[in-house]
């Protein structure tokens, strides 16, 4: 490891975890939110999308425990997306107390187009790496943050 000529033992910023943590995550949001532009979408928005197919149909504050996010935004996330006609709410057919979030038809074309077109950017993001290392990096990145 390189260390800075004017104090020993302090490695250059370029080097530090957090910069290039902070970096790769700029550039692949760069990438992925140009490749969702077209859709008129985010990536937080693909992420919400997404987690709503994971096991059943989830209410706002399932959904917001999916992705680890406050209420508050969640809610905002789900209003945007079903004024773009993408989800719609709707009362649960066990519990009328309950509202449920669904992806609507063009909410699920929607995702299968915006999850072609991230991965399209991640293999940009990761093409500098052979596919075994790419495999790699991903795997160990989800053990530092506690994935499956």
């Amino acid at each position: 490891m390189k260390t800075n000529p004017t104090e020993p033992g302090v490695p250059p910023v370029r080097n530090r975890l957090g910069y290039l943590l902070k970096h790769a995550r700029e550039r692949l949001s760069a990438l992925s939110s140009e490749a969702l532009q077209p859709l008129g979408i985010s990536g937080r928005q693909l992420a919400v999308m997404t987690a709503l197919l994971e096991g059943e149909p989830p209410s706002q504050l399932e959904a917001a425990q999916r992705l680890a996010i406050d209420r508050t935004t969640m809610v905002a996330l789900l209003d945007e997306l079903e004024a773009k006609g993408l989800v719609e709410r709707r009362a649960d057919a066990g519990d009328r107390r309950r509202n449920i979030v669904a992806l609507t038809d063009l909410g699920r074309r929607t995702l299968v187009e915006g999850t072609r077109a991230t991965d399209q950017a991640e293999r940009i993001f990761l093409a500098s790496l052979s596919s075994a290392d790419a495999d790699q990096f991903r795997r160990m990145l989800q053990a530092v943050v506690g994935g499956d």
